[in-house]
């Protein structure tokens, strides 16, 4: 029987208001405009993040899709990190469906890009080069472990793009968890950002959905492109609701998945085979590596104790959340331990 579910953030579930407000809520049509309750999620999220406007879609991916969709044309390049989502988890969408360059710009250990990289890479080129139109960041950074990245941090890459006219895409999933980490306001960090989205399905805790938000132009474009992708969604307001709720009252709680993170990570350190580097842990996410090849029976035996997490060769994962509690934390260390001794020794 599986105890503790620590595979992502992803595996959350709506509270109690959120069900409630998802039953309660009134709704209309969003393609018209005219779902109160989708409406209203749209100008807190938009007034929160600092932008004009805002969209829901139905996902991060399609978030980051919708938005690139919007920002580059056919045959455009776009720089983001070796490390990225978009990159490496999100199934070539953009270059797929809109004709996209991807050209990747190594990240280091936070997931941050040089920005002489960034300049080099944006400079303007001979016609034999396909042109570069937009720069995306990310933060949280989800394979550096979750890492926080301040705005100092963000503007030094943003203003290598801008020098060369690229607009800025911040793939902000995690950005609530950012602005807890750093005690800072979502706005201050997605400052740089002409477009970010983050997803209502991770620390959020909703069941579905993400929210794109920038100028007013930018979104009325966003919109078209995810009615092309069958995105456009109608009494969408039963999602809505639920976000509404997410954004007044599961931001403060993030504090605790990182607590539960942080205690996770440290009795990770003690243990044979473990290679992490708790400096990273800056917010739910739990990155460390087990010996070659080992990855993948680890997490089957830690299904076998109760506790499930996504396999991998040599690294792993766990993601708390809401829903898990320092108790559950208590089983899934007492499980990686036992794991760990065997393989280990």
């Amino acid at each position: 029987m599986i105890r503790v579910d620590l595979r992502s953030d992803t595996v959350s579930h709506p509270s109690p208001e959120m069900r409630k407000a998802m039953y309660e809520a009134e709704l209309g049509d969003d393609v018209y405009g005219d779902d109160p309750t989708t409406n209203l999620l749209e100008e807190r999220a938009a007034e929160m993040l600092g932008k004009e406007a805002a969209v829901i879609v139905s996902s991060g991916t399609q978030s980051n899709l919708v938005a690139l969709l919007a920002q580059a044309g056919r045959g455009d390049t776009i720089l983001l990190g070796t490390k990225s989502h978009i990159l490496n988890a999100e199934a070539g969408g953009a270059s797929a469906l809109g004709g996209i360059v991807y050209m990747p710009i190594q990240t280091d250990d936070r997931g941050t890009m040089d920005p002489t990289a960034i300049g080099l890479a944006a400079a303007p080129r001979d016609h034999h080069k396909a042109p570069v139109t937009v720069l995306c960041v990310e933060n949280t950074q989800n394979m550096a472990g979750g890492t926080a990245l301040a705005p100092e941090e963000i503007k030094v890459m943003a203003d290598a793009g801008r020098q060369y006219g690229l607009r800025v895409h911040m793939d902000g999933a995690r950005i609530f968890n950012a602005a807890v980490a750093l005690e800072t306001p979502a706005s201050e960090l997605a400052a740089e950002a002409d477009s970010i989205g983050f997803c209502l399905s991770k620390g959020l805790a909703c069941p579905v959905g993400s929210v794109l938000c920038g100028d007013a132009d930018f979104i009325m474009e966003a919109r078209r492109w995810r009615k092309m992708l069958g995105g456009s969604m109608r009494q969408v307001g039963v999602i809505a609701a639920a976000g509404v709720v997410a954004l007044e009252s599961m931001i403060d709680r993030m504090a605790d998945d990182h607590a539960n993170a942080r205690k996770l990570a440290t009795a990770l350190a003690e243990m044979p085979g473990i290679d992490i580097d708790l400096a990273t842990v800056e917010t739910n996410i739990v990155r460390f590596g087990v010996p070659a090849h080992k990855g993948n029976e680890i997490a089957g035996r830690l299904k076998e104790e109760g506790v499930l997490i996504n396999g991998g060769d040599s690294d792993l994962r766990f993601v708390p959340h809401y829903g898990i509690d320092s108790e559950d934390i208590d089983i899934a260390i007492n499980a990686m331990d036992k794991v760990m001794a065997e393989v280990a020794g």
